[in-house]
């Protein structure tokens, strides 16, 4: 039996354009009947339900739906709406009528649950973030475009494939399922070691929690305070030493820096009971390697995200023990101390939540992959239904990236630190009360931190974000110079000369809260890098042969490695 031939659609005769015309007309005089006539004497108004507000609007809501089937079908009595600027949308296939009109019922949907939602009264602020941020994720994963009924670039690309987009999306679906994570980029482009993290030097140290690695010098001279990194241990450090062009490690070797760098241990079994203490005491035992090593009497230190958070703790601990001056400088990457702002990540860690992440670690350690996938709902839209789309629907190929290579490529936590790290900092803010916590027995007071200090924020960082990270300069005695940096959390941070990209804002007023700092501030295009580095020289200036331990491998610490090392492959 042979199928029967398409028909195209007709257009719609006068008579059902008047009937048309007429129902929406009847429906828009029902609804304003409706609202000016009073409610039965003695009905009680019920907030959400028949309030004023809620009515108004409920009325609000009809007219926009009204309007828009009247669009669809009579285009000629009003002009659709011009897209809203949404990339989900930008294909030519999303104008023709009928897409264009799902596409409109979407977003004005959409808008409506949203405002709805700005609008509710009487709940608690924190519980009305949380109900907002469900909201949005819950319009994301509505979207037509994660559909293919309602996905004209699916449709079409089903009858130009015969549907192997499908075939090859679900094998992208179950390759995911089998590995228990979203997949970002192609994996087989990169290699740690080849083209990422490749910037020459020696693993110098190891322990159970860290190595630490020397980058070989590229300057006959180098600055006679050397740099120690702390990178996040929520990640692979290689975030900053990624393809060369972009490698801030590498930038700052070529500017003549002796560079030192923390390469966290991706925990097992093995590490059930490291806890906060660990990871500070780790940041002084490299402080001190460091500086015996290249017999120095302080290094410049850097702490990136929740390792920025662990080096404020580090110099109060120093500061405590009246070690302050072992450290010259500190410099902060996108890092929180003062959590009472901390962004949307405070949505996961209500008491329901905390008990929930507990179970999940039964050997000691919290899988990775736990970690991505709440990163991820962050940003729903575009990290994950914008790879359902593409690798499922459609059956694209993933596209070689190696940002969002390292941003899959997940380092498990201790389970027992990163628990009382959510619990102690993210609910409590503990760390803001001097004496609250403790390392070893010492009590941690930030506001007794002196070290000149350098603090970066991304003006659109979702994790860190920039009137959090702020804080840092309430809590802090010392002299202090604050970066505000174009983009967000990664790409703020992440942003070399040579790429000419973004701009960062300073201020060398005094400003008491970061918009009084943002109204005075000077803007510069490009990186942020060059402002740091000359703020670095201006601390000590004093520069020394690269001889001797300056030489990885050549002082009293071996070589035991090539960098990157072996814990950055760990799995």
């Amino acid at each position: 039996m042979t199928a029967a031939p398409a028909t195209a659609p007709t257009l719609p005769t006068l008579e059902e354009l008047q009937h048309w015309t007429w129902v929406m007309g009847r429906a828009q005089q029902m609804m304003m009947e409706a609202a000016l006539t009073p409610p039965p004497e003695g009905m009680p108004v019920v907030p959400g339900f028949n309030d004023p507000a809620t009515m108004g609007r409920v009325r609000d809501f009809w007219s926009d739906s009204m309007a828009l089937w009247q669009r669809f079908v009579d285009p000629a009595a009003e002009p659709s709406q011009p897209p809203k600027p949404d990339r989900r949308f930008k294909a030519e296939q999303w104008q023709s009528p009928l897409f264009d009109w799902i596409r409109q019922s979407y977003q004005m949907i959409s808008d409506h649950m949203l405002r709805g939602v700005d609008a509710l009264e009487g709940v608690d602020p924190k519980q009305k973030e949380q109900i907002r941020f469900a909201a949005r994720a819950f319009v994301d994963a509505m979207s037509p475009t994660n559909f293919p009924a309602t996905n004209p670039e699916v449709l079409d690309k089903i009858v130009e494939t015969r549907g192997e987009n499908l075939l090859k999306g679900l094998q992208n679906m179950l390759a995911d399922i089998g590995r228990g994570q979203l997949t970002h980029s192609d994996s087989t482009a990169f290699e740690v070691g080849r083209n990422l993290a490749a910037t020459p030097g020696k693993v110098v140290k190891r322990t159970p929690l860290y190595e630490l690695i020397q980058y070989t010098p590229t300057t006959e001279q180098v600055a006679a305070v050397p740099i120690l990194i702390f990178p996040p241990w929520i990640n692979r450090f290689y975030i900053l030493d990624l393809a060369p062009e972009k490698s801030l490690i590498k930038w700052l070797v070529d500017q003549g820096f002796s560079v030192f760098l923390v390469s966290w241990k991706s925990a097992d079994a093995t590490m059930k009971d490291v806890i906060w203490d660990d990871y500070v005491t780790a940041q002084v035992d490299a402080i001190d390697t460091v500086r015996e090593l290249l017999d120095v009497e302080a290094v410049h230190s850097v702490g990136y995200c929740v390792a920025g958070t662990t080096l404020a703790a580090t110099l109060a601990y120093l500061s405590a023990k009246q070690e302050a001056d072992k450290v010259a400088s500190a410099t902060f990457f996108t890092a929180q101390v003062d959590f009472a702002q901390a962004g949307e990540l405070l949505h996961f860690v209500d008491d329901e939540q905390l008990k929930m992440i507990g179970t999940l670690s039964p050997e000691g350690f919290l899988d990775g992959r736990y970690l991505a996938a709440t990163f991820n709902l962050l940003r729903g839209r575009d990290l994950i239904w914008n790879y359902v789309t593409n690798n499922y629907l459609l059956g694209r190929d993933y596209v070689p990236f190696d940002l969002l290579h390292w941003n899959g490529d997940v380092t498990n936590l201790p389970a027992k630190w990163h628990l009382a790290y959510l619990t102690d900092l993210y609910r409590d803010n503990r760390l803001m009360t001097p004496g609250a916590m403790s390392v070893g027995g010492v009590a941690l007071d930030l506001t007794k931190v002196a070290t000149p200090a350098y603090v970066q924020a991304g003006r659109e960082d979702h994790i860190a974000p920039p009137e959090s990270v702020w804080k840092i300069t309430d809590a802090f005695t010392g002299p202090l110079r604050f970066a505000l940096a174009g983009s967000g959390h990664i790409a703020g941070v992440v942003n070399p000369p040579a790429a000419g990209k973004y701009q960062y804002w300073t201020n060398d007023q005094p400003a008491k809260t970061l918009a009084e700092f943002v109204a005075g501030a000077t803007e510069t295009r490009g990186s942020w890098w060059p402002d740091w580095a000359a703020w670095l020289h201006q601390r000590d200036s004093a520069t020394v042969a690269v001889t001797g331990a300056r030489v990885p491998g050549e002082g009293a610490l071996p070589a035991l490695d090539e960098a990157p090392g072996r814990y950055v492959r760990q799995r």
